[in-house]
């Protein structure tokens, strides 16, 4: 990449989540180049809708590109890994969705990769970014905290309540063998570990397929559209392997004790991540539905509500946010914000600083703990986290 010109952003992926970076890409001015999807045809369909001046006619095509310099990779989760290796080999740097890839041995992999060639890397665990979570942060780690007790909490949502709602992330062979917990349970776990800055050491659970048949629509539907079920739609009946809701107990290295549930079939819940951190000194907790307040409790003094105010922040949490007390910041901002500091990192050139964002590490260990919750599910025992 010469240092003489701006970055420029290649995406791949444009169903639910792609279109989502293109917008945080855009906010920092940016430029997105140009755009690959599984056709050529689509390509262009999207590249039209998002303004998008380039439409590759392959993901090869768009790594052959010299003006690209980073990929981002939203495509479902099979591809991660055979896309994210041609990127690195490419000669690109990485901003990938979560689950990094399919299995822990697929990310060790590609965490080799990108050291070996020098490129900078990341998953994209956005919701780290939200400014009280880097808030919560800061106060978890502060000495007068005291000992992590108990880390607790949800992520509940409801867009596959009904048995014909259906969506790629249901087929195992390309969501991989976890659903629920790979794909909203890992960043509940990736942020617990973030803000209080402890390794899971071993987890228990357990994990329920509600609907072992559902019914798949036989014409294609968008993620998360507004398109509305009726008797029109012809339906095929699918089985399905993965779960619908799991259980998790956690057991920390500091000897903590963690409890979680993830839901996909939470009526009413359409994206709400929940968590309570109590510490020997105080007490945080965090509600996604509710995202600029951070409630902090206390034993011998009032309990406070923090309102995402950057005057009243510590650094960290100033860092993250763009704008004063009373200005909202949301899930959208998130990517932003992420992304910045990838961006920031590029620039700078320098590997002997340490990432402020996710990695394709962090990644990794997503995976070690995933695969353990799958196989504690399966063996009904505690199951200890090893890289």
């Amino acid at each position: 990449m010469s240092k003489d010109r701006s970055l420029k952003v290649g995406v791949v992926g444009l169903g639910f989540i792609g279109p989502a970076h293109i917008e945080g890409i855009r906010r920092q001015g940016v430029e997105v180049l140009g755009i690959a999807e599984f056709s050529p045809e689509l390509a262009r369909e999207k590249a039209e809708q998002l303004n998008i001046p380039v439409a590759y006619a392959s993901y090869e095509a768009m790594l052959q590109d010299p003006a690209i310099d980073i990929v981002h990779i939203c495509s479902p989760n099979f591809l991660h890994f055979p896309q994210a290796k041609q990127a690195l080999l490419a000669g690109k740097h990485v901003v990938c969705e979560k689950p990094l890839t399919i299995t822990s041995a697929e990310a060790k992999e590609l965490v080799e990769l990108a050291k070996e060639k020098r490129l900078v890397n990341a998953i994209n665990f956005n919701l780290r970014f939200y400014p009280v979570n880097f808030e919560a942060r800061h106060l978890v780690q502060k000495e007068e905290f005291g000992k992590v007790f108990i880390v607790q909490g949800s992520y509940l949502q409801d867009w596959l309540l009904y048995p014909t709602d259906w969506n790629w992330r249901l087929d195992s062979d390309q969501g991989g063998a976890l659903r629920a917990v790979a794909d909203i349970g890992s960043h509940w776990i990736d942020l617990v570990m973030f803000i209080t800055g402890l390794k899971v050491d071993q987890v228990f659970a357990d994990l329920k397929t509600f609907y072992p048949i559902r019914k798949k629509p036989v014409s294609r539907v968008e993620t998360f559209s507004n398109q509305e079920q009726s008797a029109a739609i012809e339906y095929e009946d699918k089985q399905v392997e993965t779960e619908d809701y799991a259980s998790i107990l956690i057991r920390f290295e500091n000897g903590g004790k963690g409890i979680l549930s993830v839901s996909q079939m939470s009526a009413g819940r359409k994206n709400r991540l929940f968590y309570e951190i109590d510490g020997a000194g105080s007490a945080v907790s965090w509600d996604s539905e509710h995202p600029n307040d951070l409630w902090i409790g206390h034993r011998n003094c009032r309990n406070e509500l923090l309102i995402k105010d950057p005057s009243l922040m510590s650094n960290e949490g100033k860092a993250v946010a763009s704008y004063p007390g009373g200005h909202a910041e949301g899930f959208p901002d998130t990517f932003k914000q992420l992304q910045k500091k990838v961006y920031a990192y590029i620039l700078k050139n320098d590997f002997s600083i340490e990432p402020d964002f996710p990695t394709f590490r962090d990644g990794y260990i997503s995976l070690l703990i995933e695969e353990a919750v799958l196989k504690s599910s399966q063996t009904d025992t505690w199951v200890s986290i090893h890289e």
